[in-house]
């Protein structure tokens, strides 16, 4: 690319980089969308609960929305992935893997989540597929199935009563001793909630479909859907870098809107915001791209 300073650098080229960059195309801003092309969400099948796109999938969607933002002259792409930023004279510096080095005067990231496996056989190969995490998202294709919880304690509670809305046919599987409250367990077994302890072996599945869970005592127990939030971690540490700050739960912090704690640089996606939904990305992309036009007004004005 013969073009290295650009007004904003978005890194990240999924849902909410593309909002993102569709706002400053639509703004005459020359925007540089870095992107590794690694969705966290390449597995699921499908993506629900996003208006004029529920069913599509995850690739359809991203592949419209790269090929109408494309359609903005100032909008340019560069594929590969970025791993370090730094401060400059009037805004930033960013380097890639192929040793390329872009500069802009505002940063948007948008670089999402990478979600850590726990090491239970078969878990990852049904991530996004029949082990879930979002009931907005795909909850209804598994209503009123036979359907279990990853969970415990606190976090393990508050799931099972958000899914209890979906199906009757709920079971939380601790995967070692219950840390629920005596009056958590009560609530749960009011509702005909089960709670399973025993230790989980591995996932039965065909094709990422769940049919049974295996525990370490070699029992089973047949199940459709599986409900869990695995660990995860920034998939880019160069907010970190930049001297972002992040909260409790690891994801970056946001000031005002989309803004982080340094000034210039903006969030938008699942690294900012705890409802990982596409729907959710493209909103915060959109208003992302939209606040860094404004702040690049003001400044300029």
């Amino acid at each position: 690319m013969d073009k290295s300073d650009f007004e904003v650098i978005i890194i990240g080229g999924s849902y909410a980089g593309l909002s993102a960059a569709m706002s400053l195309g639509r703004s005459l801003r020359e925007t540089l969308v870095i992107d590794s092309g690694k969705p966290c969400n390449a597995q699921t099948p499908n993506s629900h609960n996003f208006l004029t796109q529920d069913g599509q999938t995850p690739t359809q969607i991203a592949q419209i929305g790269k090929e109408q933002v494309k359609r903005y002259s100032s909008i340019h792409f560069y594929e590969g992935s970025a791993t370090d930023g730094r401060k400059v004279n009037e805004g930033f510096e960013i380097s890639t893997e192929s040793g390329d080095t872009f500069k802009a005067k505002k940063l948007i990231f948008a670089t999402g989540l990478k979600d850590i496996m726990p090491d239970i056989p078969g878990y990852a190969e049904c991530w996004g597929i029949s082990v879930i995490h979002c009931p907005y998202c795909h909850g209804y294709e598994v209503k009123h199935e036979k359907t279990g919880i990853l969970g415990n304690g606190e976090a393990g509670f508050e799931y099972a009563k958000l899914i209890s809305n979906w199906t009757k046919d709920l079971t939380v599987f601790t995967n070692g001793p219950s840390q629920f409250t005596p009056e958590q367990s009560a609530k749960l077994s009011k509702h005909n909630i089960h709670i399973v302890e025993k230790a989980i072996s591995s996932l039965v599945h065909k094709a990422g479909r769940l049919s049974k869970i295996i525990f370490n005592d070699h029992t089973e127990e047949a199940i459709t859907a599986i409900y869990s939030r695995p660990v995860f971690e920034q998939h880019s540490h160069i907010p970190e870098q930049l001297g972002c700050a992040f909260t409790e739960t690891g994801l970056l912090k946001l000031e005002n809107f989309q803004q982080t704690t340094v000034p210039g640089i903006f969030a938008a996606g699942d690294n900012s915001n705890q409802a990982r939904s596409v729907a959710m990305s493209v909103s915060s992309g959109s208003m992302a791209g939209a606040l860094v036009n404004g702040e690049l007004i003001r400044e300029w004005f």
